[in-house]
């Protein structure tokens, strides 16, 4: 049922770019392991072997911290629809923050403007591997909620930078997540 793939096939791009929805799982040397779901338009496929995502201002960075430590990364995505499939990206990740100015700005140029745009993180994949996902529940998506883009506006780019430094800037384990005063 499972099949490894080297790269993304053309129909593996078109699964990723219909799903709503896409999970992300990180670890560092030791501490605790970390699975983020990941939604709205944060993704964009670079080409076979990379892609890069979109991280937007949330309660923690456990990735941030992760990556700096450990570049592993998963990125998980899931038919919820009538046709099951599981996809999994396998590799190693690179984040970059806003004070990489020219990388940063030419990621920011593939979406949309979104409030609260805390950092990239490129996937340079090794693996891709399909599963059945028959186990896997059906359900039918309301829509993408406008919470975090709506707190994020409210806060303004002042309110980010400050909520990332009170919040933003050590993970779980208390590992650092690259996040400045700057």
């Amino acid at each position: 049922m499972a099949e490894q793939f080297g790269s993304l096939t053309p129909k593996h791009i078109e699964f990723i770019e219909r799903q709503p929805v896409f999970f992300v799982g990180t670890a560092g040397a030791e501490g605790k392991i970390n699975v983020s779901p990941k939604g709205l338009d944060t993704l964009r496929v670079l080409g076979p072997n990379r892609v890069v995502w979109l991280n937007l201002t949330g309660s923690g960075n456990e990735t941030a911290a992760h990556v700096l430590e450990n570049r592993r990364m998963t990125l998980m995505f899931c038919s919820f629809g009538k046709q099951p499939l599981i996809l999994r990206l396998y590799g190693r990740a690179e984040m970059i923050h806003g004070d990489q100015e020219q990388r940063f700005a030419s990621h920011a140029a593939r979406f949309s403007e979104q409030p609260g745009a805390r950092q990239f993180f490129e996937l340079e994949i090794d693996l891709v591997l399909t599963s059945c996902g028959y186990g896997v529940p059906r359900f039918d998506g309301a829509g993408e909620r406008k919470t975090l883009g709506k707190w994020a506006a409210n806060k303004g780019e002042a309110g980010i930078r400050q909520y990332w430094l009170e919040k933003n800037r050590q993970s779980l384990d208390g590992k650092a997540t690259g996040i400045t005063s700057e």
